[in-house]
């Protein structure tokens, strides 16, 4: 099962994605796609209609975030194998862990706006899980229960805010525009095996990412249940597992987004992203 979200920004009516590439209406079925659908029971209830029996959605204009109300993104960092080593950092030991805000989610098709002042601006592919159940101190045979499904995410980064301001990685994380998630939500019945996946980014047509989740250092149970001993996951809550190598900052030389620069992504089963570079509208200290 594939949903998704459309319309104008701060608009949007949540969807379905039918067998046959078309938008199917979920109004005035749900809401919204937020807790309530996220949940075990929601999911089963969702994935029990027909979308072919819903109401369809000609050709839609914008799609946005699958998600209509993230408690929190939850951030793992350096968990590929190779990003860990063009970053010439050593294999972490035990997740690295920290936070983004959600106010920096937007919507696949979105532009990416670049901070006034920026110029290392990165581009990071994730797969993202979308919990749908509270979870809390769970162990790992558990966790994959907790999971409603996946997104996929664009970790965009500041390096210099991030590598040289002090503190949490989160300042050079966290501005407008810096979480693009979808375009949709896929199930976790769905998607079984998150572990076999292929992730690929280009920007201005040329490949920079070419990915795969078997070369994750923590698979997606552990790193569920990793994080849920130290903090109760709630439905709605997102957590994005890293990114592979093919990031800017770990080119010779270092190369980082421009105005007017294409983004391109795609996972496996997860759909494609495609932004536009623009200068940012908004001021930093």
């Amino acid at each position: 099962m594939k949903l998704l979200r459309y319309g104008p920004q701060g608009q949007e009516l949540p969807g379905m994605l039918a067998a046959d590439g078309s938008v199917r209406a979920l109004t005035p079925i749900v809401k919204d796609i937020d807790e309530t659908v996220l949940s075990p029971d929601g999911m089963r209830f969702l994935e029990a209609l027909d979308p072919l029996k819903l109401p369809r959605v000609d050709v839609p204009g914008r799609i946005g975030s699958p998600l209509a109300d993230v408690k929190e993104i939850i951030a793992v960092g350096l968990n590929y194998r190779q990003h860990a080593a063009e970053a010439n950092l050593p294999i972490p030991s035990e997740p690295v862990v920290f936070f983004k805000s959600p106010s920096s989610i937007c919507g696949p098709g979105d532009d990416i706006l670049l901070p006034p002042g920026s110029i290392n601006t990165d581009w990071e592919i994730e797969l993202g899980i979308v919990i749908g159940s509270t979870a809390s101190r769970v162990d790992k045979t558990e966790a994959r229960n907790c999971i409603a499904g996946y997104v996929m995410v664009n970790d965009v980064s500041e390096r210099q805010w991030q590598i040289e301001r002090g503190g949490q990685w989160s300042k050079g994380k966290s501005f407008d525009t810096f979480t693009p998630v979808g375009p949709w939500l896929l199930s976790a019945s769905e998607l079984r095996e998150p572990g076999s996946l292929e992730l690929k980014l280009d920007v201005n047509g040329t490949a920079c990412q070419r990915g795969h989740t078997a070369d994750m250092i923590f698979d997606v149970d552990t790193i569920v249940s990793y994080c849920s001993q130290f903090m109760t996951l709630r439905p709605g809550s997102l957590i994005i597992t890293g990114t592979p190598a093919g990031v800017g900052f770990g080119m010779k030389p270092q190369t980082y987004l421009a105005q007017g620069d294409i983004v391109e992504m795609s996972i496996t089963g997860l759909g494609t992203q495609r932004h536009c570079v623009h200068a940012g509208r908004f001021a930093t200290a």
